[in-house]
């Protein structure tokens, strides 16, 4: 495997795919035979170039917009690019590693390259993907709130503060996408956490189904911090389909894929600069 690259399927309403689980995109492998003196390598050189590798591999399918439904998928070509290069890779006992292993592995990685970009994030996100993960949008007791708050650098006053939890008799919760201030102006916001950032995108994009043109003028207003909503929602997408939160993963895999006509409605110019610069001419 030489090269990968992904590429967008036909649209939703294809003959394929109505009423089947169709890809919402797919990836391209450019391949050539390997060359009969290719090396061979051991699992642990193998694990070690995957952790070297797939982190800027998988930013570039992000990038390309792979849908985080199809992203699992679309990981195994730059980590089966690694695998095929080599003649055989060798595990511990001297068998070769079997394509089961190594598929394995890449999405063992997957989910550490995806950890890890937590960092990117402030952390009051950061707190709120961990609750997420253990409590999705369901209440949990204020102490563990207030435990998990000290370790990610925040509070619980600070999170009500931020508009993204609700706290009271004892229990902590997440505030769900529909119930965000609709009022919510970035601009104003003091304290802006990615996570707020993504769900009021959320509301409005697929909860409200307000359309692209206003999600479009949501996220103009967020700069270029928009494009960590958009990481985020690949993140916590991994976290509702391992937790079997399929309504909660649909609303995250919609609102990567409708990105891109989200960001390029953003980046024209709204009808309010339009209207003033005709009106200064």
């Amino acid at each position: 495997i030489m090269a990968t690259w992904p590429v967008r399927a036909s649209q939703k309403w294809r003959m394929t795919s109505m009423g089947t689980n169709a890809l919402a995109s797919y990836i391209v492998l450019a391949c050539r035979p390997r060359p009969a003196d290719a090396p061979q390598t051991d699992r642990k050189s193998y694990v070690a170039e995957l952790k070297r590798e797939l982190p800027a591999a998988l930013r570039r399918l992000q990038q390309g917009n792979v849908a985080p439904v199809d992203f699992a998928q679309a990981a195994i070509g730059p980590g089966m690019a690694i695998y095929s290069k080599y003649s055989r890779i060798l595990e511990a006992s001297g068998k070769a590693m079997t394509v089961r292993t190594a598929l394995a592995l890449i999405n063992q990685t997957l989910t550490e390259v995806l950890s890890e970009q937590e960092d990117e994030f402030d952390n009051d996100t950061r707190w709120a993907i961990a609750w997420y993960e253990q409590h999705g949008f369901e209440e949990g007791a204020f102490g563990d709130a207030e435990l998990l708050s000290k370790a990610k650098v925040t509070t619980v006053a600070g999170l009500v503060e931020a508009g993204i939890v609700h706290s009271g008799g004892g229990e902590v919760r997440l505030l769900r996408p529909e119930e965000l201030a609709k009022d919510w102006d970035p601009k104003t916001d003091r304290r802006l956490p990615v996570w707020e950032m993504t769900h009021q995108l959320l509301r409005v994009y697929y909860y409200e189904k307000a359309g692209d043109e206003a999600a479009a003028a949501l996220l103009r207003k967020l700069g270029a911090q928009g494009e960590l909503a958009r990481d985020l929602a690949y993140r916590l997408f991994d976290l509702s389909e391992r937790k079997n939160r399929s309504q909660e993963a649909q609303a995250y895999n919609a609102l990567v894929l409708g990105w891109p006509e989200i960001a390029r409605l953003a980046r024209a110019k709204s009808p309010e600069q339009l209207g003033l610069r005709e009106e200064t001419r």
